[in-house]
């Protein structure tokens, strides 16, 4: 059987599939690594652990020659490096994008380079600490010069696992353009804080995200991908798939909601909340509203469980009840303090579970909250852009209540909801493969809802 390998490496878990030629799922492997500690003491994903299963599951498949290998790709996590030597090998640990940036450094950075603001502006990146992954290889310059020093080729994680295969160093779009702070949009290069360091000098050449390599691995001749950053490629087959102005809503621990079709440069408000761009794989920018919701989701729910005696799981089988939703938007006040979402807002110092007659009541206000956050995110990647569809992915396509609110929301827009675990999986199977994408390929690869506003008599 011809097949596609595809390694999708998430912060959690790590997968392998095979997908056939009609692109539909044959074998998966999933598997979880415990974390490292960094040269400092900071949690780390263990490389040396993903470098020996990625190397180590590959020959196994290709030895039990049960699968014809034609193409491989790589989907994986952004704003992370792999520092290499001249002999391809790792010099540093993979540092975690979670650990904090030293005040002064970033100081100094900015004494130099420009405010946070005008940096934000000209690379369409938040400041965001380590998360601004450039900023990592300014890091290590001052912070580590003895490692730094060590390296020829700085890699972007999906670059990397490509480069297990192949031995070539290169760099794309879609790695690039993830909230590095590296990219001039307007210039359509790298930033001139990354020449005047010398930073340019261990970046390797940029190459389209579809390049590929044909070349012998293990005997074996096949097509080698360079990998794509994980969010790119889960927008890409709704971008193949659909010509027409569309809001993608990625939900998850981050709810990211993702407008292709924007031509705005990002305005000062729009940077300071939460939006940046990232690139499509032609280098295009996709303009993009972060949100920390599932994880304030997560958090909420929690405490809500507690507080009323429930075992945590209670509050994923309320349904969406039309009488508690009428008496509580009729009050405009917000009874939750966010724990883990950092926007300006009148709310209490404590969660104000006594204003409720029920539990089912609790957490209807508390979707109310939370939805209401989603919809100012949501039109801040929306702009002007004359969408009129919304795309809802991953964890909240499954709550009734949040996609009922929603619709209610967006009238005038057609609201449909996918389910597709393999989402950037597949996004990196397609940009591997020579196999065009149609206009059913997602009503044929992912469990599509629509979704009408309900009428409240």
């Amino acid at each position: 059987m011809k097949v596609t390998a595809i390694f999708d490496i998430g912060k959690t878990n790590k997968k392998f599939f095979l997908f056939d030629q009609d692109r539909k799922e044959v074998f998966q492997e999933y598997s979880r690594f415990t974390e490292v500690e960094d040269d400092d003491g900071f949690p780390a994903d263990d490389l040396h652990a993903i470098k020996d299963w990625v190397q180590g599951l590959f020959k196994r498949i290709l030895e039990s020659e049960q699968y014809d290998i034609r193409d491989i790709n790589f989907s994986t996590y952004g704003a992370s490096f792999v520092h290499v030597d001249q002999y391809g090998n790792p010099v540093a640990p993979l540092y975690n994008y979670l650990k904090p940036y030293p005040e002064e450094l970033l100081k100094s950075f900015h004494e130099k380079y420009g405010d946070a603001l005008t940096i934000a502006q000209e690379t369409a990146s938040p400041a965001l600490g380590m998360l601004n992954s450039g900023l990592q290889l300014y890091w290590l310059k001052y912070a580590k010069p003895e490692v730094f020093a060590r390296i020829r080729w700085s890699l972007h994680l999906p670059q990397y696992i490509s480069f297990l295969f192949t031995g070539i160093p290169v760099s794309d779009y879609t790695s690039i353009g993830c909230h590095t702070s590296l990219w001039n949009y307007e210039k359509g290069d790298y930033h001139d804080w990354v020449y005047a360091e010398g930073i340019n000098k261990i970046l390797p050449p940029v190459v389209a995200t579809n390049t590929s390599i044909n070349m012998d691995y293990e005997g074996k001749h096949m097509k080698i991908g360079t990998g794509i950053h994980d969010s790119s490629s889960a927008l890409l087959p709704y971008i193949l798939a659909d010509s027409k102005p569309f809001l993608l809503l990625s939900t998850g621990t981050w709810s990211i909601a993702l407008n292709p079709f924007s031509e705005e440069i990002l305005s000062e408000a729009d940077l300071q909340q939460d939006c940046l761009n990232y690139m499509r794989i032609d280098g295009n920018p996709v303009k993009a509203s972060r949100l920390f919701l599932g994880n304030e989701y997560k958090l909420q729910a929690e405490k809500l469980c507690e507080h009323f005696g429930k075992p945590y799981g209670a509050h994923k089988v309320v349904t969406f009840d039309p009488e508690i939703y009428r008496k509580l938007s009729e009050k405009e006040t917000h009874y939750y303090h966010l724990e883990s979402i950092n926007i300006p807002r009148d709310q209490p110092a404590e969660n104000r579970y006594d204003a409720f007659a029920s539990f089912e009541e609790a957490y209807h206000q508390l979707m109310l909250e939370l939805v209401e956050l989603q919809i100012a995110s949501a039109k801040l990647a929306i702009g002007t852009t004359p969408v009129r569809k919304i795309y809802i992915d991953g964890g909240f396509a499954d709550n009734e209540i949040f996609v009922h609110l929603l619709s209610m929301a967006f009238p005038g827009y057609k609201l449909r909801t996918t389910k597709s675990p393999l989402g950037s999986a597949l996004g990196a199977a397609i940009v591997i493969s020579d196999k065009k994408v149609g206009r059913k390929f997602l009503k044929k690869h992912y469990t599509m809802r629509k979704h009408t506003p309900l009428v409240l008599g």
